[in-house]
């Protein structure tokens, strides 16, 4: 008879695997509540329009769909901004302005497993609602560095890629193309680093009419550029307002992280586009700092997806981090703290003491304190054993001397001094 395996690109978390995926989210969770945002979460399950609303056609081939037995077509979640969208959108006249939102959730992708991408994955994303300034987007990124700096990740670790979708939009208007080139143009650039030069100016010459060489180009420059007053050099020659302001704001945005004391892990780095077609903005992305240079987050701002689902128009910005290529990044540095099972107590009984024994583990579980035991009696010495096993702060001896006295033995596992305490204090002395 064959045995059942995991499907491919999804995980089996076994206590230890679960422990670390705990840790995780906790770290997550705190950071989030600690920049003032709430906790919400959406349904796995989502009308397959929602996503192609969002994304078009195109994301049906990297979807868990199928039709319901309604003859509804539906969709597991592949990220959580439309659900999230659909959400606020529902309640935002009666939402407090700004909407600061997070969760932690599961998500589902039919894309080949590869290292750091799973077919099922979890993502923390963290979003503001209600505020157009880039005060809003100075928030989101620098709550992205906060998150992982509450890991033990410093600037030399990872760096954030900042780069303006706005930018490159008013470039390629500039180049006389058309509402309609630019998500063309933004989809060579975001893949200009992973193709040949040749195919590159080939792809923009059909959008650009034969001026693919000269685009590109200019292409290369502004990708080298990494600083304020580099991009400011370059695109004086358009001498146009537009461009200046924009410029001005993105200048305000640096300030602001500069103020914020994170100036040292962000980067201007224009080649960042983000290819989902619903950025309106700033955009960025968190690479991890060694040779892999793997992403470990991005966002940026969607102004009119909202407004795009039907709902009234709100602004939004913000970003997600998963939890594949962070633990993966954590466990290669080795800074993943010892997780236990967390156990106060553990009891030690004999068949003489047991109801005794379980008598007080009752009490203590009822006083919140966690408690474990030996659930087959056997010597002191094998439950002492499994005291230390599960890292339990104290083991709690009842012996027959000590119980017929109403008292027991608090054993310190880690100093291994013993006392003896009335039954009747037990809590008080183990709360210490």
């Amino acid at each position: 008879m064959s045995t059942f395996q995991t499907l491919a690109g999804f995980r089996d978390f076994y206590p230890d695997d679960c422990a670390f995926k705990n840790f995780i989210f906790e770290r997550f969770r705190q950071s989030a509540i600690t920049f003032g945002f709430e906790e919400y979460d959406a349904p796995i399950l989502e009308p397959m329009e929602l996503f192609m609303a969002k994304s078009g056609e195109e994301i049906v081939s990297q979807l868990f769909n199928f039709e319901d037995r309604g003859g509804r077509s539906v969709a597991m979640r592949p990220e959580m901004t439309p659900s999230l969208a659909r959400m606020v959108g529902a309640r935002a006249s009666t939402l407090r302005r700004p909407i600061k939102w997070f969760s932690i959730s599961e998500m589902f992708r039919y894309e080949r497993p590869q290292r750091g991408r799973l077919r099922s994955f979890y993502q923390f994303n963290a979003d503001i609602f209600g505020n157009r300034s880039s005060y809003a987007d100075a928030e989101i990124i620098l709550l992205g560095i906060h998150v992982l700096k509450n890991f033990g990740l410093t600037a030399e670790d990872f760096h954030v890629r900042l780069s303006d979708r706005q930018l490159w939009t008013l470039f390629i208007r500039s180049h006389n193309m058309g509402e309609d080139d630019i998500p063309g143009v933004l989809g060579i650039i975001d893949k200009i680093e992973r193709e040949e030069p040749s195919k590159t100016i080939e792809s923009l010459d059909k959008i650009c009419k034969g001026n693919g060489r000269k685009i590109f180009d200019d292409l290369l420059e502004i990708r080298a550029i990494r600083s304020i007053s580099g991009i400011r050099e370059f695109f004086k020659k358009f001498a146009n307002d537009i461009f200046a302001e924009r410029i001005d704001e993105l200048a305000q945005l640096l300030a602001r992280i500069t103020a914020f004391g994170v100036s040292d892990f962000v980067t201007i780095d224009l080649n960042i586009v983000r290819g989902l077609a619903y950025y309106t903005g700033f955009v960025f992305e968190i690479f991890e700092r060694s040779g892999q240079s793997r992403a470990l987050a991005g966002g940026g701002r969607y102004d009119n997806l909202i407004k795009r689902l039907g709902y009234a128009d709100l602004p939004a910005v913000g970003f997600a981090i998963g939890d594949v290529t962070l633990g993966n990044l954590l466990k290669e540095k080795n800074i993943v703290p010892k997780l236990s099972k967390n156990i106060h107590c553990f009891i030690v009984y004999s068949t003489q003491t047991e109801k005794l024994a379980l008598q007080q583990a009752t009490m203590l579980r009822g006083q919140k304190i966690n408690t474990d035991y030996c659930l087959d009696p056997t010597t002191f010495s094998k439950q002492l054993k499994m005291a230390a096993q599960v890292n339990a702060k104290y083991a709690i001896i009842f012996g027959e001397e000590e119980a017929k006295t109403g008292h027991a033995k608090v054993k310190d596992m880690l100093s291994a001094n013993e006392i003896v305490v009335a039954i009747d204090r037990l809590v008080e002395v183990i709360s210490r």
